[in-house]
């Protein structure tokens, strides 16, 4: 499986706006008032997605408990990697007990507005849609032992303790986005 790195943003890049459709139609965008905004490309057919999919449960409850507001974003080619339809989504999600939004992004201007380059690419916002953590859920890899999100965790604390973002934020790692030609 090939790995590819999250490019790792500046911290405190403005989070790009957007509204994106779940697969059913229903469209998403982010909320004000919130502390936070989590946003995470994933997608269904992906083994780090796969490896992370409980926990991405468990983070979607903290998050709830932390007022910040999460969704998730399948960029990938829904055309050149069936695994990714609409239909796969609504299964994974299913499958997962996910209560969070998954919406897709087909025309993949919201993963180019973000910079995203992975599965999973985590982007965590402040209350002003400012770039507060980007990286990895922690340091767990598919075969490697349960994912407890440990990274991503600690920085949504800090993130409402107030304190500044976290050091030493390691890039994701996961498959490439897949690109339509």
């Amino acid at each position: 499986m090939p790995q590819t790195p999250s490019t790792m943003i500046p911290l405190g890049t403005p989070m790009p706006p957007f509204s994106l459709p779940d697969p059913v139609g229903q469209a998403w965008s982010a909320s004000e008032g919130r502390t936070g905004t989590l946003v995470i490309f994933i997608c269904n057919h992906c083994p780090f997605v796969i490896h992370v999919a409980a926990t991405l449960q468990k983070i979607a409850e903290q998050c709830d408990a932390s007022d910040i507001e999460m969704v998730c974003i399948n960029s990938n080619d829904q055309e050149a990697y069936p695994a990714d339809s609409a239909e796969k989504m609504i299964e994974t999600k299913k499958e997962f007990s996910w209560t969070f939004p998954y919406i897709m992004d087909e025309s993949q201007e919201v993963a180019i507005a973000f910079n995203a380059t992975c599965t999973p690419d985590i982007f965590l916002f402040d209350a002003k849609k400012k770039l507060f953590y980007r990286g990895q859920f922690d340091d767990s890899r598919p075969g490697s032992g349960e994912s407890v999100g440990s990274d991503l965790l600690r920085a949504m604390k800090d993130l409402v303790d107030g304190n500044a973002p976290p050091d030493g934020q390691k890039p994701s790692i996961g498959c490439n986005i897949k690109w339509k030609a």
